[in-house]
């Protein structure tokens, strides 16, 4: 009996699809463990299970939800771990391990490469094994000369150099990983109009919300051939991008503008800073520069669709992808047009592919639905509040309106459940739960239902 059992486990295990929802669950559970830890809290007491569990599921998945004050409740050594679970859960949890076992022993099992290829969306196994190199490079310039400039702004709001390059780098780390973690108990409310601290910090938004993948290739095809030769992928990452972050600044602006309670008081730089950073922190960063609490409905609406849509695969970013969204609007556009071929960048998109965007997005609007219908049926809040926090956990972005701290351990469990599943993704746990282990081998009839 125990020999089958270890069989069994050895069978779950060895699954690619499997491994990365485990390795997840693993580590939230060590976050979880050194939280724990009374050296973790500034009380020097161990804190509540349900804050320790929640603070490392949001760390792991780069979300930003807090059921405490970053600040005022944890320790440094407890920010130290908040700290190193966001750039773990970054990298990505199956690529960290593979690039250890790389460094280490100066070679990577064949089963490594492959789970580190499907955490990563990579077919090609040599670019699987060149892309963690790629992605630690990236995040290491990147986060240093964000943490640099950063130091440089915070320098005039601390006592000394030591607090202002440990703001600069906890900040950095936390806004290239799109995660949202502050040091500040008003999130970045109090530097709404600071440049110095609120461009450096969306600037490696952007650039660790897109990718790795598609800055390399812009790096390459900007050089020699243009952006006419650029892929589908990075056309629809790069140009969903910018338009969503056109649509996002423009829309904070228009719908804050004279709002008392958020932009209305600022000076005329001030709100222009604003709606940048209300423009780029909904997609999936988590940081806040108003209280959303009391924002316009208009802003909160908008904010729905950014949270939902997300950044770029492959990035630091959460979310739905920005990628996924622009296949089906292109599948879309074809059925308008008659055309038998789904068409980006002058390429036929695969009906697989096709289909894989569709069951991302409705598989994400089911989780949300339903783990709203859940929080509502047991909350004191309004819908609104309620489906803004879910789609902000399931984004993996970390904006709130103030509620996370007030909602029950049952909520608080729900809003867990919906940040693994959004950093994990849907399909990667469907696939690792599914019962079926075999396609099937034959073919039915085809049968045409009546559509619309």
């Amino acid at each position: 009996m125990a020999y089958h059992r270890r069989v069994q486990l050895t069978r779950w295990f060895s699954h690619p699809a499997r491994v990365i929802p485990t390795a997840y669950l693993a580590a939230i559970g060590a976050g979880t463990s050194l939280l724990m830890v009374p050296a973790a809290t500034s009380a020097n007491s161990s804190p509540a299970l349900i804050d320790a569990a929640f603070t490392a599921t949001s760390a792991i998945c780069i979300t930003g939800l807090t059921t405490v004050d970053t600040q005022t409740f944890w320790s440094p050594f407890g920010q130290v771990v908040i700290l190193v679970l966001v750039q773990v859960g970054g990298f990505g949890i199956v690529t960290v391990a593979s690039f250890l076992t790389l460094i280490a022993t100066g070679r990577i099992s064949l089963q490594g490469s492959l789970m580190a290829g499907r955490e990563l969306h990579q077919a090609n196994l040599s670019e699987t094994l060149r892309l963690p190199v790629r992605i630690g490079l990236v995040m290491l310039v990147a986060e240093g000369l964000t943490a640099a400039a950063l130091a440089l702004g915070f320098r005039r709001y601390t006592d000394g150099w030591g607090d202002a390059v440990w703001h600069g780098v906890f900040h950095a780390v936390s806004a290239f990983n799109n995660a949202g973690f502050a040091l500040f108990s008003d999130n970045l409310i109090g530097f709404i109009g600071d440049p110095f601290i609120i461009l450096p910090i969306c600037a490696a938004i952007v650039v660790g919300g897109v990718g790795v993948p598609v800055l390399t290739e812009l790096r390459h095809t900007l050089r020699t051939r243009g952006a006419s030769h650029w892929t589908a992928h990075t056309r629809l990452t790069v140009y969903g991008t910018l338009i969503l972050l056109g649509l996002g600044v423009a829309g904070f602006a228009l719908f804050e503008w004279n709002n008392p309670n958020t932009l209305g008081p600022l000076t005329l730089g001030g709100k222009f800073l604003g709606a940048i950073g209300g423009g780029v922190f909904p997609r999936t960063a988590g940081f806040n520069n108003i209280d959303y609490g009391v924002a316009s409905e208009s802003t909160l609406g908008m904010t729905y669709i950014l949270m939902f849509i997300g950044g770029g695969s492959v990035g630091t970013a959460g979310g739905v992808k920005v990628g996924t969204v622009g296949i089906i609007i292109a599948a879309v556009v074809a059925e308008l047009r008659g055309e038998d071929q789904v068409l980006v960048a002058h390429r036929a998109i695969p009906t697989v592919v096709q289909r894989s965007a569709m069951a991302v997005i409705l598989l994400g609007v089911v989780t949300v639905g339903i783990a709203t219908s859940l929080i509502v049926a047991y909350e004191p809040f309004t819908l609104q509040q309620v489906l803004f926090e879910t789609i902000s956990a399931f984004g993996t972005v970390g904006l709130t309106t103030g509620i996370t701290s007030d909602l029950s351990p049952g909520s608080l469990s729900v809003l867990m459940l919906l940040m693994y599943l959004g950093r994990v993704g849907t399909i990667s746990v469907a696939t690792a739960l599914a019962i079926r282990p075999r396609h099937r081998r034959f073919r039915l009839p085809e049968e045409q239902p009546i559509v619309g």
